[in-house]
C-alpha cells in the first residue's frame, strides 16, 4: 500500500488524538487549551491561529467521532462517518509548499477553526485508508487492558499492540512467566 507522507503524518497526529481520550489511557489528556496548545506544537499542526475554549470543545467532540471509525461494523459505516466528518469541515484542498516540505496537499481553509481543521485533514488520511481497502489497518491494542488504537502500517499487516515496548513486552513476560508456573508445577507435581 502506498501511503503518501502527508497521509502517514496526518494519521500519526490522528491516532496521538485518539490516544488522548479517557477511554484510551484513563484520564482526560486534552482538560484545557494549555494541553490543547501542547498537542499543536508537539504535532506540528500548521496554520493555527489562536485557541479557544469552542476550539477545545470542537476537537474533543471529533475525537469521538473519528474514534468510530476504528469501531465501524463494515467498510459502509466507515466511509459513512468519514464523510460525515470531512461534509462538516468545509474542506478546501489547495496546494502548499511552507516549512520547506515540498508541495503537498492541504484538505483545510487557511486559518481554519482547528477543529475543522483536524476533521479535514485527519478525515481525508480516513478516506485514503477506507478507498484503499485498508480499513483493517484501523486497529486497536490487543491487550487486554488497553483501549489505544493505532493503524498497522507494517508490510504484513502483522502489528498487534499499540506499542511492542509496553502493552507487548507485558503481554510476553506475563504469558512466560504463565508457562515457567506452568512447567515447574508439572515438574513438582
Amino acid at each position: 500500500m502506498l501511503i503518501t507522507h502527508d497521509t502517514e503524518c496526518a494519521l500519526s497526529i490522528l491516532v496521538e488524538l485518539l490516544n488522548t481520550a479517557p477511554e484510551a489511557c484513563g484520564a482526560e489528556q486534552l482538560p484545557d487549551l494549555a494541553a490543547l496548545a501542547g498537542f499543536v506544537v508537539r504535532q506540528e499542526i500548521s496554520e493555527v491561529d489562536a485557541l479557544t475554549a469552542a476550539d477545545l470543545a470542537a476537537v474533543q467532540q471529533l475525537r469521538g467521532r473519528l474514534r468510530e471509525v476504528f469501531s465501524a461494523g463494515s467498510t459502509d459505516r466507515a466511509a459513512e462517518l468519514v464523510n460525515a466528518v470531512v461534509a462538516a469541515a468545509g474542506t478546501t484542498p489547495r496546494l502548499t509548499n511552507h516549512d520547506h516540505h515540498g508541495w503537498h496537499i492541504h484538505y483545510f481553509a487557511p486559518h481554519a477553526a482547528l477543529g475543522d481543521h483536524l476533521a479535514a485533514e485527519l478525515g481525508m488520511a480516513l478516506a485514503f485508508i477506507v478507498m484503499a481497502g485498508e480499513r483493517e489497518r484501523l486497529r486497536r491494542c490487543e491487550a487486554p487492558d488497553c483501549a489505544r488504537v493505532f493503524v498497522d502500517l507494517s508490510r504484513n499487516r502483522s502489528r498487534r499492540y499499540c506499542d511492542s515496548r509496553t502493552c507487548g513486552n507485558r503481554l510476553h513476560v506475563a504469558a512466560y512467566r504463565a508457562r515457567q508456573r506452568s512447567a515447574e508445577t508439572v515438574a513438582t507435581g
